[in-house]
């Protein structure tokens, strides 16, 4: 078999010419969800300008995961939306969705935010692929996804998949925007998300009290592993991931303190630490747990690693402090651009790997 050599540790150095099994993952993270979405942006122009006729994300990837503001990236680029339309609807439209907070007091008995603009933004959005411009379903994505969510009303996590496996019978008949909404729906940030839909049997369904899929599984590249292993059958060895994250905030705090209570956790600076804690170290523990599988213990196989890996984020630091529900133009155009840089940083690498 032929093979390539690559000089970067987050990947193979060796790669034969079987088939791969690409798999994009991509963070939860609010509005910094532009920051993923300017890096396919980037990609998709890069492919179109090059003559590629398979340009689209989806036409990249044999599977998709995203949670969260990842999930919406996910579901919308598996329909056949260009990553840039979805930049475009987040910078532009920010304020609309995180203008209008809720006072201090309210927000003791009420989420933080309304979604009626983030609802009617997806809804149309989605919408607009489709010739009768009804509402797309999960089995109208073009290609596999993997959705998290965690669904409050039974108690436990759950992963919204389309019609890919004989034995994944229930979800695909949602309609695709709720879904997204569901994948979504952050404690404090949105009230729990619930609704009705007729499934394609004509059947009347409920869809009621699902959380934000952060809960569980905010960087959800494990889970896209997982799923490639059991339902798609394939060795590790096949995989290729490019995960992509939202901006990470390194939350360290080393003061001698003794008021550790509600006012430091939730609203001290206008801060929800808890709930960047909470993001943190799930993607910490991921990363952590994907680097034991790809590399070894201590990293001994550092040189011929089990699989192909590529993980691209960037850190927010006081230069670049962005919160998920920041309305500032300006910041959220500047954590665009790291986008745009980071995707020229490693181009050459993502699309030798994942668009050949």
């Amino acid at each position: 078999m032929d093979k390539i050599k690559l000089l970067d540790n987050n990947t193979m150095t060796e790669i034969s010419d079987q088939k791969p099994f690409k798999i994009l993952s991509i963070d939860g993270g609010g509005i910094r969800g532009i920051f993923p979405a300017k890096i396919l942006a980037e990609l998709e122009a890069k492919l179109r300008s090059d003559g590629k006729k398979k340009w689209q994300i989806y036409q990249n990837f044999d599977l998709i995961c995203g949670t969260s503001t990842g999930g919406i990236l996910a579901i919308a680029l598996s329909l056949g939306i260009p990553a840039s339309e979805l930049h475009d609807l987040y910078i532009q439209n920010a304020q609309s969705i995180f203008g209008q907070k809720k006072n201090l007091i309210r927000q003791f008995r009420y989420a933080a935010y309304e979604r009626d603009a983030l609802e009617n933004l997806i809804r149309t959005k989605f919408s607009s692929i489709m010739k009768n411009k009804n509402d797309p379903r999960l089995k109208d994505c073009m290609v596999p996804i993997c959705i998290p969510i965690y669904d409050l009303f039974n108690g436990q996590p759950s992963i919204l998949k389309n019609d890919y496996h004989p034995r994944f019978t229930r979800d695909f008949h949602i309609p695709a925007y709720k879904a997204a909404l569901a994948t979504s729906a952050a404690p404090t940030y949105f009230s729990p998300y619930s609704s009705e839909y007729t499934d394609l049997h004509g059947l009347q369904k409920t869809f009621s009290n699902k959380v934000d899929g952060g809960i569980i599984a905010n960087n959800p590249t494990l889970l896209g592993i997982i799923e490639a292993q059991e339902a798609f059958k394939q060795d590790l060895s096949n995989l290729r991931v490019l995960s992509l994250g939202t901006g990470h905030q390194k939350f360290s705090d080393g003061e001698s303190r003794k008021k550790w209570g509600i006012w430091y956790w939730i609203r001290k600076d206008k801060k929800k630490r808890l709930i960047e804690l909470f993001m943190q170290g799930q993607s910490q523990i991921v990363e952590n747990l994907i680097s034991l599988m790809q590399n070894g213990i201590d990293k001994e196989r550092v040189n011929n690693p089990s699989f192909t890996y590529k993980r691209i984020n960037t850190e927010l630091n006081d230069t670049l402090n962005i919160e998920m529900d920041e309305t500032n133009v300006i910041k959220l155009k500047k954590l665009s651009e790291r986008g745009s840089f980071e995707f020229n940083n490693h181009a050459s690498e993502i699309i030798e790997l994942f668009c050949k």
